[in-house]
């Protein structure tokens, strides 16, 4: 097993990395301070692990164990669908001493997470992901919420779990389709941070997608590690901080998520391409050159992962969903580019915005070219 700490002075918390930690109930145990415990998880994982963390839970005969079931998909990444985790523990006579721990992947983590934030104004909370992308992302970190009609992620709250579990056996029963979603969020730390990661993402890239034990747990352990230092450094996103820069390809990624519908696109998929559009019109500034511009590309391709927009999303659409982005400031639109050598980028609206609208119509255009399947 490894460690990873997030430094955050008296709410600083472990995220444990290892295969068969699920098995392992103390590690769990003895990060929850009271004696009630609500597991939130949904229909596609209860069936799977539900059982297993329970009895982890129960073994030291302390703690009393609920659970509520939420349908699986970003579509029910809402606040109807969250009110079914304050309404069990309304229900069940919950009081602020409860643990809700989220057992799933980066839906149920940010939707128990603010379940938590808001009950009873805050109660405490414990990650334990089941997908790459909770894994090396969403579970680290503190950013909790939900999705609005008009916007991904516009409604939420910083809110820090006292512990996230990953065990990386969990990613045995992940659909081939989520584990290259969640592979996406891998490549972000290399092109934004850690450019020795991203070169043995490229050397290594085939035992990730076959599930090599060592490759996963390696890149599990790297990711959380750039996001735990991340997080520390600027924990609540400050305009000119250094976490905003996790956000490389997300603007153009939540715009095809809000634009085809949640659940249409996975966000890994959807941030897949984001970051080639980013990537894109980094080159075109001038602030790449073309090698990295090609190798980005060429290592999505090989995660397997959409490097053009869908056909259905027009260059208007896009203006539109990214003008109500989180990272505009004062009406101005700021992205996060790569600028300089691998592993460098920046956060800033001074870029030509002519070079925007190129790339924007490029991708679009390419994406009608596509031939139909």
């Amino acid at each position: 097993m490894k460690t990873v700490e997030v430094d955050l002075g008296d709410r600083s918390y472990p995220i444990y990395i290892g295969a068969g930690l699920l098995n392992q109930g103390e590690l769990l145990r003895k990060h929850i301070p009271g004696k009630r415990v609500l597991i939130v998880t949904n229909e596609t994982i209860a069936p799977l692990y539900l059982e297993r963390v329970r009895a982890a839970l129960l073994e030291g005969g302390k703690l009393q164990v609920d659970e509520v079931v939420l349908p699986d998909g970003e579509e029910y990444k809402s606040m109807e669908v969250l009110g079914k985790v304050w309404d069990k523990a309304l229900e069940s006579r919950m009081d602020r001493g409860v643990t809700f721990l989220a057992l799933g992947g980066g839906v149920v983590g940010d939707m128990t997470g603010f379940a938590a934030a808001c009950y009873q104004r805050g109660v405490h909370f414990v990650q334990v992901p089941t997908t790459v992308m909770a894994q090396v992302d969403s579970s680290v970190g503190g950013k909790t919420g939900v999705n609005h009609p008009l916007g991904k992620n516009m409604i939420g709250a910083f809110y820090q779990p006292r512990v996230v579990l990953v065990d990386t056996d969990t990613l045995a029963t992940l659909p081939d389709r989520e584990l290259a979603s969640g592979i996406s969020e891998v490549i972000k730390y290399g092109l934004i941070r850690d450019a020795p990661f991203f070169e043995w993402l490229e050397a290594n890239m085939d035992r990730l997608l076959a599930r090599d034990p060592e490759a996963i747990a390696y890149a599990v352990e790297r990711s959380c590690i750039n996001k735990a230092e991340v997080v520390a450094a600027d924990e609540r996103e400050s305009s000119e901080g250094v976490r905003a820069t996790l956000n490389l390809g997300h603007t153009f990624g939540h715009a095809i998520e809000t634009g085809t519908g949640y659940g249409v696109w996975l966000h890994g998929e959807a941030v897949a391409a984001g970051t080639v559009m980013a990537a894109d019109l980094s080159y075109r500034l001038g602030w790449i050159d073309k090698s990295l511009h090609d190798r980005i590309v060429a290592l999505m391709q090989r995660a397997r992962l959409p490097v053009l927009p869908p056909a259905s999303m027009t260059t208007e659409q896009f203006r539109s969903l990214m003008a109500v982005d989180k990272k505009v400031l004062a009406g101005k639109l700021r992205l996060i580019l790569l600028r300089g050598p691998l592993g460098n980028c920046v956060v800033t609206g001074d870029f030509d915005p002519a070079k925007l609208e190129e790339t924007l119509a490029h991708f679009t255009t390419a994406a009608q070219a596509q031939p139909k399947h």
